[in-house]
């Protein structure tokens, strides 16, 4: 009886010494995980940085839970702001029933995102407040917070694992909004690949942490020698049983935008 209690003796003791060694093993890494999962989404938004400004021509398809289809064709200008988010007009051109629409978006790093809708039969602006946010927009599956540019300081970020992803080397990180309380998401998971640092996948879990929707991009294009941009982005929504696709082309980089053209008055004059 004496052995057997002089050896839990010793084992408890040498349990007291060695357990804030592995709580700081622990610790340190949870630290360079995230670390890491920042990193590489730094690395992914230097890389789609620096295009100043661009235009591009839409389709969206909106697939509802029966398979019925609806098509509505757009387009979007962009503007790059240094130091801070993106400036973005999307302006609806086809069906009549949504011509005229305009949805315009100021990101911002760190405040709250301004975004503003105009809708053509109410002749009026309509500003869309930071607890909106995670409404649908124009009846898609993309929330108005994922029409905002994603800027890396919105989220904190984990490493999670590398893992082939379509035949791609990719990284796997999760990143967390920093707003919880008017983001609809309580986090989301992201494959970027290892090549070119491109957004290859996004599962979107909501604010009871269940997979809400998946965000897939494809056909990436490189353009001017530099920036990678997908064709076509998918969202499927799995608790509503529908989905959005919207379809890129005819990109042009380089154009005559200005901080003129990013105003209230702009979007009234949207065409």
């Amino acid at each position: 009886m004496m052995k057997l209690t002089l050896s839990r003796a010793v084992l408890t003791g040498v349990s007291i010494l060695i357990l804030p060694v592995i709580m700081q093993v622990s610790t340190a890494g949870a630290a360079d995980h995230e670390q890491k999962g920042l990193e590489i989404a730094r690395e992914s938004d230097i890389r789609d940085s620096g295009f100043v400004n661009y235009v591009v021509n839409l389709k969206m398809l909106l697939k509802s839970r029966q398979g019925k289809e609806r098509v509505r064709e757009l387009h979007n200008k962009v503007l790059e702001v240094e130091g801070d988010g993106d400036k973005s007009i999307v302006v609806f051109d086809k069906p009549i029933d949504v011509k005229g629409t305009a949805f315009m978006s100021f990101s911002h790093k760190t405040d709250d995102d301004e975004q503003w809708l105009f809708l053509p039969a109410l002749k009026r602006v309509k500003r869309i407040a930071s607890r909106n946010k995670s409404g649908p927009f124009m009846g898609s599956e993309f929330a108005y917070e994922d029409m905002a540019s994603q800027e890396v300081e919105k989220y904190t970020y984990k490493w999670l694992r590398d893992e082939t992803f379509q035949g791609m080397d990719s990284f796997v990180i999760e990143r967390s909004p920093v707003d919880r309380k008017n983001s609809g998401y309580s986090r989301q998971v992201v494959w970027i690949d290892k090549a070119e640092y491109r957004m290859q996948k996004i599962d979107f879990f909501d604010r009871r942490n269940t997979l809400l929707k998946t965000l897939t991009a494809e056909q990436y294009k490189l353009f001017n020698g530099k920036f990678w941009k997908p064709l076509t982005l998918k969202m499927v929504n799995y608790q509503t049983g529908k989905s959005t696709i919207l379809q890129f082309a005819d990109y042009k980089f380089g154009v005559d935008l200005d901080d003129r053209d990013f105003t209230t008055n702009s979007l009234l004059r949207a065409r």
